[in-house]
């Protein structure tokens, strides 16, 4: 199977990659950047602080308040970011797939997400219950 690693740097800091892809489709999924960093078994502040770095290297949010002020939603910008990434790791994934079945002696398969997930999400286990 082939998989292509891609992620953009500005000075040698991570700008975007599938992290914060996954990170953002959650948000837009869950519509909590909160719930998100769960989902994916990291912290809030570690969330936050990835999107946050992000933001000031485009200088334009990826999230605002949802309605009611509860939760947040993608802008914009987090849409185009995440569509324009999207078709970018396709487009090299399929350029890569074509050239490595060139240059290996045996069979290429590209590499398919598990049940059509767009990300994968971190299962809890339930608390003990006494």
């Amino acid at each position: 199977m082939l998989r292509t690693h891609l992620w953009l740097e500005d000075d040698g800091r991570m700008l975007f990659g599938r992290g914060r892809a996954q990170l953002l489709e959650l948000v837009r999924l869950l519509g909590s950047l909160n719930r998100a960093a769960k989902a994916l078994g990291m912290s809030y502040r570690a969330a936050w602080g990835r999107i946050k770095s992000t933001e000031e290297v485009l200088g334009q949010p990826l999230l605002v308040k949802g309605d009611g002020r509860r939760g947040h939603e993608l802008t914009p910008l987090a849409e185009r970011l995440l569509e324009s990434f999207a078709r970018w790791q396709s487009e090299v994934e399929a350029f890569a797939l074509e050239r490595a079945s060139q240059a290996f002696p045996w069979e290429m398969q590209p590499y398919v997400e598990k049940d059509d997930a767009p990300v994968p999400v971190a299962k809890k286990t339930p608390p003990n219950v006494r």
